[in-house]
């Protein structure tokens, strides 16, 4: 015999031990799924996990974005298709390096100390330790990934697909290596990509500095953002058709600080309102001026070292400094020769360096780049002729914007941790082959001679891009590759929509004809109060295990996903996580005692309007509640089902929600309590419509909340002890069981219920003393009401209720929606006249704040000199007065204790 269900929900003690169910019984396996199902074979649904980084800990972040996920692939799975959620971790270059060489240095050593070698095993060794964590934290949310596919990003399989699709694009010229300005961080040591760079606004100058004319008096004003490189200056360039400076083309300046001189040029890309028209032109330390340079002939000079201090290019009493105490230097000498002419304040964006927040620095290098435009326009077509579409639509807008505009990209970094280049220099300068393989290298193929592999490594999102195909076995015809590519919906933040969304496209296009994934779905960001994004170094995080342990799984997915609009951020106090979670928690309880009561009431349940049970449940044995419950439940069906289909999951939780608390549990459930009790006839019935609504009620909650309903639903009456919700059959819509007639007179008896209920609470009638009620007729009738007088009676706790007309007059009236009229007779039920006493005293202190604003809205010096807002409000502040007056006036007459009073009070101007 099954143990009771616990009087209390406890979520510390069902939802591991369920995970580890499902887990053992493989159902987060689609292959094992379909056999669980008799092998029939179902259309596959697949969504790609953005495989966190191996270092990375759980964040709200990974909570919000994670469950979202795993809402659609619960929801898909049930649904009866071979859905695969596919997860992985990323090796995450740049991150990782740095956690190792923060753990060197306290070690006092360095990367360099140890040798390349001995630091990618330190690295490895650190990633085996730690790598999987936040895969284990994920699945402390309920997250049903597959995760017998797990895939690292540095995996020998994954490593020799990432050097298939180098050694391809480079062969197709996709692939090349280039002297460009690229993005560089002083302090991780590497170049990284123009996504990288994070634009941030700062407060910064313009330094208008005079560079004296070499063949004579006067001089140019030239405006920079960046004095310190002004050392590697090889030219100053103006537009052509400014008038100001045309006769200097050709000219010769003196850079100030040095002995150079250097040209004046004319060139389009000076923007004639920056500054006073004229720029430096520092092609080793601007993209900009670099291509100035090489149209005009002008020479890189490079004045910083790889760690942003100046070098050796520069006066000896500049080398070796910082390059913002250079800046400070060669600001204060500028000053003391008279070149300084002025600085003004500028706000400006500046790029960052996305690991560690650096500001990058523009450096002339040789790196490697991937030819992005070719592979950019098959990924614009297929957005715009919609096989690609975005939730929310704008998001579209921002990715061909991105793809137009396209950049090549720099795909090489300076770490040793990585996939390394698949390139080897033949060392025979004779020879000086460049040989690109998809295999080690051990001598050149054309002399024989020595090589030596490229140092860099590839940039972390050259692997990442891949993963849709490289996960299921690409290069290599495998049968998860012919079954689940290409995949169906990406589930992520925007922030990485160019990162990785765009690039994955571009990927699967190139090397497989097909998108990964048609529906991209970029979901809100997670923000504190204060609408800032949570984050470690603000120290406003939350940490999704902290809400599981307090509040548990099911509570933390339910106040994500309720929480969370289409396009929308979602704001979460980390200062009062009950304001956040405890609403989910209530939720779940409220399920629970739901549960405990429907599921103690089953013993052999048969089921309405019939399907496989004891007996068959005939319509004409319905009631007006079974009827109203059975449409509600249709109803609930039918919204649910279409808002997880559009992502708006916080409309399918909020309508499950609703039917569950309202309509089953706080109505249903309490107007078929005598039937249950056998007070009155059609019990098994009840019980039938009650199983078969909390069953689909469940079902539809599943995606959301997978703990409480698995657990509720394995305890139904007649289910083995291998059944599961999670690959239960998803409810259809059912046309048999939509009922206009009982929603509408249904609805009719909750209206008056409500207004009895609203009327006692008004007055203040003691929640134990009942009241008598009477109904008059409207025109449409009150036949649903006098039906269901019982039900009013009982949930209402109404002690007489009669139709006509009243014949008192103290008490509280309603009007319902069809016209119907309901009164509450209050003289037996209340104190009338302590009642008149407190509303009276509270009208006259109404009036008397209404005077009082009115005479310093007369006040005409108040009215003239205050901001237009502050008399606005104060004009609101009245006429919510008044109102309130009126409305406690009202009160009072019917009341029959106020007419007098409301009179004298409203004539009081």
């Amino acid at each position: 015999m099954t143990a009771p269900l616990a009087p209390q929900y406890d979520p510390s003690q069902i939802e591991a031990p369920l995970y580890a169910w499902w887990r053992d019984r493989g159902l987060f396996d689609p292959d094992v799924v379909q056999r669980a199902r008799g092998g029939t074979p179902g259309e596959p649904y697949v969504i790609q996990m953005p495989p966190p980084n191996v270092t990375a800990e759980l964040h709200a972040g990974h909570g919000l974005n994670n469950t979202v996920q795993d809402v659609l692939i619960r929801f898909e799975r049930m649904r009866g298709r071979r859905a695969l959620w596919v997860p992985g971790t990323d090796h995450a270059g740049i991150a990782t390096q740095n956690v190792v060489e923060r753990l060197l240095a306290k070690e006092g050593l360095t990367r360099f100390d140890v040798g390349r070698e001995a630091f990618v095993e330190r690295v490895w060794s650190y990633v085996r330790e730690t790598g999987a964590r936040i895969l284990d934290q994920l699945q402390a949310l309920g997250c049903s990934a597959d995760w017998s596919r797990t895939y690292f990003t540095l995996d020998e399989d994954l490593s020799r697909a990432v050097r298939e699709v180098f050694v391809r694009l480079y062969e197709k010229g996709l692939i090349y290596r280039g002297h460009y300005i690229i993005n560089w961080c002083p302090r991780c040591l590497t170049a990284l990509s123009n996504e990288e760079a994070e634009k941030e606004e700062v407060d910064g100058k313009i330094w208008h500095i005079r560079y004296p004319l070499a063949g004579g008096e006067g001089h140019l004003t030239v405006a920079t953002t960046r004095p310190e490189t002004m050392l590697g200056d090889t030219g100053v360039a103006v537009h052509p058709d400014d008038e100001r400076y045309r006769r200097l083309v050709g000219e010769k300046l003196r850079l100030p600080l040095t002995e150079r001189l250097i040209p004046v040029v004319a060139d389009e890309a000076v923007d004639l309102a920056f500054g006073s028209g004229a720029v430096k032109v520092t092609p080793a330390h601007d993209a900009t001026d670099f291509e100035i340079g090489r149209r005009h002939d002008l020479p890189p000079v490079d004045v910083m070292t790889p760690e942003a201090r100046m070098s050796l290019a520069v006066p000896e009493r500049f080398q070796g400094l910082d390059r913002y105490e250079a800046r400070g230097r060669i600001v204060a000498e500028l000053e003391s020769l008279g070149l300084l002419e002025r600085v003004e304040s500028h706000r400006h964006a500046v790029g960052h360096c996305y690991r560690c927040g650096t500001v990058i620095e523009p450096r002339l290098s040789e790196q490697w780049f991937v030819h992005m435009a070719p592979l950019a326009e098959p990924a614009l077509e297929h957005y715009r002729d919609g096989t690609v579409r975005f939730t929310p639509e704008r998001r579209g807008d921002d990715y061909e914007r991105w793809l137009v505009g396209i950049r090549d990209w720099c795909i090489s970094r300076q770490l040793w941790w990585g996939h390394r280049i698949p390139v080897w220099y033949c060392e025979d300068e004779r020879c000086g082959r460049v040989i690109v393989s998809r295999t080690g290298v051990t001598e050149c193929p054309e002399c024989g001679g020595r090589v030596r592999q490229d140092e860099d490594v590839l940039d972390t999102w050259f692997s990442s891009w891949l993963v849709p195909f490289t996960s299921l076995g690409w290069p290599e015809p495998t049968d998860d590759l012919a079954t689940y590519y290409p995949g169906h919906t990406l589930v992520t933040s925007p922030d990485i929509l160019f990162f990785w969304v765009a690039r994955m496209i571009m990927s699967g296009l190139e090397c497989l004809g097909e998108p990964p994934y048609t529906r991209i779905y970029l979901h809100g960001v997670v923000r504190d109060t204060q609408h800032r994004k949570m984050s470690k170094s603000l120290g406003n995080g939350i940490d999704p295990l902290e809400v599981v342990e307090r509040y548990g799984a099911d509570a933390l997915r339910y106040s994500l996903i309720s929480g969370m609009s289409v396009g929308t951020d979602l704001i979460l106090d980390p200062n009062d996580l009950d304001s956040s979670f405890a609403p989910g928690r209530n939720f779940a309880n409220k399920l629970w005692n739901a549960g405990r009561f429907i599921l103690s009431n089953l013993p052999d349940v048969p089921r309405p309007l019939g399907g496989p049970s004891s007996r068959v449940v005939r319509r004409e044995e319905l009631t007006l509640a079974d009827r109203w419950i059975i449409a509600r439940c249709e109803a609930t069906v039918r919204e649910a089902t279409e808002a997880y289909e559009r992502f708006r999951l916080n409309e399918a939780a909020t309508a499950v929600h609703r039917f569950i608390w309202s309509d089953l549990a706080d109505w249903y459930i309490e107007q078929i309590k005598p039937r249950l009790y056998g007070d009155t006839p059609g019990g098994d019935v009840a019980r039938a419509v009650a199983a078969q609504t909390f069953d689909v009620a469940l079902r539809l909650l599943h995606p959301v909340m997978p703990f409480v309903t698995e657990a509720l639903w394995r305890r139904f009456p007649g289910r083995s002890g291998e059944a599961s919700i999670s690959i239960a059959p998803w409810p259809l819509p059912d046309r048999r069981a939509e009922d206009p007639e009982a929603l509408r007179e249904f609805g009719m008896v909750q209206e008056a219920v409500g207004a009895i209920r609203a009327i006692r609470a008004e007055y203040g009638v003691q929640p134990g003393h009942p009241v008598r009620a009477v109904v008059t007729r409207s025109d449409s009738g009150d036949g649903a009401i006098r039906r269901e007088q019982a039900t009013v009676i009982r949930l209402a706790k109404v002690s007489e209720l009669s139709f006509g007309e009243p014949s008192e007059r103290v008490g509280g009236h309603a009007v319902l929606s069809d016209g119907t009229a309901v009164f509450v007779p209050l003289g037996d039920a209340i104190e009338v006249d302590r009642e008149c006493g407190r509303l009276t005293a509270e009208v006259q202190r109404l009036s008397q704040m209404v005077e009082a604003q009115e005479r310093k809205l007369a006040n005409q010096q108040f009215v003239s000199r205050a901001p237009a807002e502050v008399v606005q409000r104060e004009r609101d502040k009245a006429s919510t007065w008044r109102e309130q007056r009126e409305v406690l006036g009202r009160k009072l007459e019917l009341l029959g204790c106020g007419a007098a009073t409301l009179r004298n009070e409203t004539s009081r101007r």
